[in-house]
């Protein structure tokens, strides 16, 4: 199993639509990548959604195309909106961004996308998915990763101790 984006909607259908939902209300969200000296690089980027994948598509040589052929590890962070409301919650994305260079595979994902040649293409193999809102009173974390059930933490606005919900 390789952690694809359709690994994880097989795994938590429900879960998966609502980040992917999320991911699709806005173009533009947030990439997290490192340098070569191991600092974070947070850079813009749209992500797409095709062929049972997460996509990253990138202009050729950017810092982050170059910074994830060096350490593949990423996190994308959808974009929050344009106020403070945040009904649909915060929604991240984990893992590893392996680059295709299938001329196959790039050709199709092009004529489906329409995406300016040249680009950097990388599929992403997912290690984590989060999304953190809030419900009624309580802060509420649901985090899914590849092979385990999907996990809910739940917070109150007093000193009592964060509560799991059973799988």
């Amino acid at each position: 199993m390789n952690n694809s984006w359709a690994d994880f909607q097989a795994a938590e259908p429900d879960f998966a639509a609502t980040v992917r939902q999320r991911f699709e209300k806005y173009t533009h969200h947030v990439l997290g990548t490192l340098r070569g000296d191991g600092s974070p690089r947070l850079t813009g980027i749209e992500v797409t959604f095709r062929f049972g994948e997460l996509w990253l598509g990138m202009m050729p040589n950017s810092r982050k195309a170059l910074d994830l052929r060096r350490d593949p590890r990423f996190a994308v962070h959808a974009n929050p909106g344009a106020d403070a409301s945040m009904d649909d919650g915060d929604v991240r994305i984990g893992g590893r961004a392996v680059e295709v260079t299938d001329p196959d595979v790039t050709a199709r994902f092009q004529e489906a996308t329409e995406a300016p040649q040249p680009f950097h293409l990388f599929r992403a193999e997912l290690s984590e998915a989060v999304r953190t809102g809030v419900e009624g009173d309580e802060l509420v974390v649901r985090t899914w990763r590849p092979g385990r059930a999907l996990r809910t933490i739940r917070r109150g606005n007093d000193d009592s101790p964060p509560r799991t919900d059973a799988p």
